[in-house]
C-alpha cells in the first residue's frame, strides 16, 4: 500500500509507521497512527497475546482506512459504515472502529450516528487529559522530585494522541505555567521552552506515558 487516499476533503497520507490524517480546516495537521486495535503495535510484530497476532500491518491499516473512507462524506450509523466499506466486514474492522471511538477520533451525533472530528475539534478534545493517572498530573501540575516523570508523561501523552511536535511543545509550555509547575522550581533549565526542547527525544521515540504518569501521580498526591 502506498500513496495518498483521497477522503472527501481530507487526505490520509501513509508512511511505514505513521499516518497523517489531514482533515477539513486543519492547520496544522494532526498526525494519525494506525495502531493494532488490540496491542497498539504500529508494525507487523504484535504482542504474543494479541488477538490479531499474525495480521500484517497493511491489513490493519486497510481496516482503519475503510472506516475513514466510509465516514468521509458525512455521519453514518455503524450499520451504514459496514455497508459502505469495500470487502467483507470482519472483527478487525470492528476493532478498528472501536479504537477510533476510544481515542476520540469520532463523535456521536444526535441521531446516534458517528462522525469524524475535525482536526480542530480533536485537538480541543484531547488538550486536557481526562483519564488517570495523567489527569492528576495535568490538573495539579508537577512538584520537585518528580518533574522528569511528569514532563515525560505529558509529552508522551500528546504524542500518543497525535499532536505535532509544535503543538505538543505549545501545550506543555502552557501547562508548565498554568499548573504552577514552573513556579515550584526544581529545574536546571533556564525556561519552560528550554526544558521542553530538552525532552524532544520523548516525542520522537514515541514512548508510552502511563508508567511515568503513575509514578508522578504518586508523588504529587503525597505532596499536594
Amino acid at each position: 500500500m502506498g500513496g495518498d487516499t483521497l477522503v472527501s476533503d481530507a487526505v490520509v497520507t501513509r508512511s511505514t509507521t505513521r499516518t497523517t490524517f489531514i482533515g477539513p480546516h486543519q492547520l496544522p495537521s494532526v498526525r494519525f497512527r494506525y495502531p493494532c486495535p488490540d496491542c497498539r503495535s504500529t508494525n507487523s510484530l504484535h504482542d504474543p497475546d494479541c488477538r490479531f497476532d499474525g495480521t500484517p500491518w497493511p491489513e490493519v491499516e486497510r481496516a482503519y482506512t475503510d472506516v475513514l473512507v466510509a465516514l468521509s462524506d458525512g455521519a453514518k450509523r455503524e450499520g451504514r459504515i459496514r455497508e459502505a466499506t469495500d470487502g467483507p466486514w470482519d472483527p478487525l474492522h470492528s476493532a478498528a472502529l472501536s479504537r477510533l471511538r476510544h481515542e476520540q477520533r469520532l463523535k456521536e451525533t444526535r441521531g446516534d450516528a458517528l462522525e469524524l472530528r475535525s482536526a480542530a475539534e480533536f485537538k480541543e478534545q484531547v488538550s486536557e487529559p481526562t483519564q488517570e493517572p495523567i489527569r492528576t498530573v495535568y490538573e495539579k501540575g508537577s512538584v520537585p522530585g518528580t518533574h522528569d516523570n511528569a514532563v515525560f508523561a505529558i509529552i508522551a501523552y500528546y504524542e500518543m494522541v497525535g499532536l505535532s511536535w509544535e503543538e505538543t511543545r505549545e501545550q506543555v509550555v502552557a501547562w508548565l505555567h498554568e499548573s504552577g509547575t514552573w513556579k515550584r522550581g526544581g529545574f536546571e533549565e533556564a525556561s519552560p521552552e528550554h526544558l521542553v526542547d530538552s525532552k524532544r527525544h520523548v516525542y520522537d521515540q514515541g514512548y508510552g506515558w502511563k508508567e511515568k504518569a503513575r509514578a508522578a501521580k504518586a508523588v504529587i498526591d503525597r505532596s499536594l
